[in-house]
């Protein structure tokens, strides 16, 4: 059952990001116990990033309230996850913790791995949130318990999403440099002393946050995510596009240099934040994505080449991605407005509410029309129907998809040929900027 759950949040996944990435994983240990510590930015979408993508099986230690929820609960037993009972929840007892603790180092001393939130609650703050002890209480008892043979690891993991409400973004899992934990010599029964559980809550937190983006504000946050497009998109079309780890990377260093630059050369930064408004707002108003405003990318035998391709493949997806259209609107509308109306404003509960949502209402909308088919072409007609609606979504979002991307191409080859000057002043703007970004950098590394 865990194996077949495992497959299905990984193609539900895959579906909803177009594109997802996994960092690291070379430095999680194969063998031993392991404990991973991740953010929590996007409720129970994170939990299932690493239940699929993670290279050890992992059993969660999660909110006892989950266990009560009808659907919710029913994953939570089948991977095997592990009740932790916080004051803040309703009809919850913290006293039951010492079971909780029992069973997770009874994992680790098996040699098992169990993940952990160490923030204690999703959310949407654009920093890390004060961590909890009780990843370092149930390390240091697994540890005391194994007398460090073999030794408790704690490896960081970094949830890092492009857009976490947006159907179809992106997201990287990275993994960390892995810890060590330092045994403290415990009585059978007796919990961990209070200094050496700050101490490794400590190291957590700065190992957690070498993973994450970290920025005092949401609207840094912002500024960097434009900086970075900026700095990444070449001028000509490159071969590949960068990966989720460079670009999180990249994040990463503007972040801090942002702090730097801001506390030495504020009006600088004010000049430069001011400047890539202006150039996104232009990039909005022409229509254009960032990736579109590519010199290299309007030679004739290119253009020719791309409309040949887009043109085959829509005319080949075409019947289907109507029907498939027509069949799934319903259910995709649906989805949304479930997920806006539970979610009420919370950004870190709309991603999660829209795959539980759309793991209910798609099927449910193939099963109905199967069972319509069925009552007029009988059983056969109802079973083909059953296999072949799920193709005709996927079609339907292929090729709702290259359209979009031919229409943006469409608009940028006008602009490109009939107000060329406009285009070349975006261009040269944007090269502009990311000189003067650089210029930043190298004005940080030597200060």
């Amino acid at each position: 059952m865990r194996a077949f759950f495992r497959a299905l949040f990984g193609l539900m996944l895959r579906v909803f990001f177009r594109r997802i990435e996994v960092s690291g994983a070379e430095r999680v240990p194969a063998r031993g116990p392991v404990i991973f510590v991740l953010n929590h930015p996007s409720g129970l979408i994170d939990p299932a990033f690493l239940l699929c993508l993670a290279p050890r099986r992992v059993s969660f230690v999660a909110k006892a309230p989950l266990f009560r929820m009808p659907i919710v609960g029913f994953f939570c037993r089948a991977f095997q996850a592990i009740p932790v009972h916080r004051r803040q929840d309703a009809d919850s007892d913290p006293a039951q913790n010492r079971e909780t603790f029992d069973t997770a180092r009874a994992v680790l001393a098996g040699g098992g791995a169990i993940g952990i939130f160490p923030e204690g609650t999703s959310h949407s703050d654009p920093k890390l949130r004060p961590l909890k002890t009780g990843a370092a209480r149930i390390a240091l008892g697994a540890a005391a318990a194994l007398g460090n043979e073999p030794p408790v690891m704690i490896v960081p993991a970094g949830l890092y999403y492009r857009a976490k409400r947006t159907f179809r973004s992106a997201a990287l899992l990275y993994f960390g440099e892995p810890l060590a934990v330092n045994p403290v010599p415990l009585a059978p029964g007796e919990e961990p002393p209070a200094g050496p559980v700050r101490e490794l809550t400590q190291r957590i937190q700065e190992a957690l946050a070498a993973v994450t983006l970290q920025a005092g504000q949401a609207e840094v946050h912002a500024v960097v995510a434009q900086a970075q497009r900026i700095v990444s998109v070449q001028d000509q079309t490159p071969a590949t596009p960068p990966s989720l780890a460079d670009e999180f990377a990249l994040r990463r260093r503007l972040l801090a240099g942002y702090e730097v630059v801001r506390a030495h050369w504020p009006e600088r930064l004010g000049a430069i934040a001011t400047r890539i408004e202006r150039y996104e707002a232009a990039l909005a108003a022409a229509g254009l994505d960032a990736r579109q405003l590519t010199a290299g990318s309007y030679s004739f035998g290119r253009v020719a080449r791309y409309a040949a391709n887009g043109v085959f493949v829509l005319l080949v997806l075409l019947p289907a991605a109507l029907t498939g259209l027509l069949l799934n609107y319903p259910a995709y509308w649906a989805v949304g407005f479930v997920a806006t109306g539970m979610a009420k404003g919370a950004e870190d509960a709309l991603a999660s509410i829209k795959v539980l949502a759309a793991m209910l209402l798609f099927p449910l909308t193939w099963l109905i029309v199967a069972v319509g088919v069925g009552l007029g072409l009988g059983v056969e007609g109802a079973v083909v129907t059953l296999a072949v609606a799920p193709l005709l979504a996927y079609a339907a979002l292929v090729f709702f998809e290259r359209l979009d991307r031919i229409i943006g191409a469409t608009r940028a080859l006008g602009l490109f040929t009939f107000r060329r000057w406009a285009f070349l002043r975006l261009l040269a703007e944007r090269h502009a900027i990311r000189e003067e970004i650089i210029a930043l950098g190298r004005s940080v590394e030597t200060s």
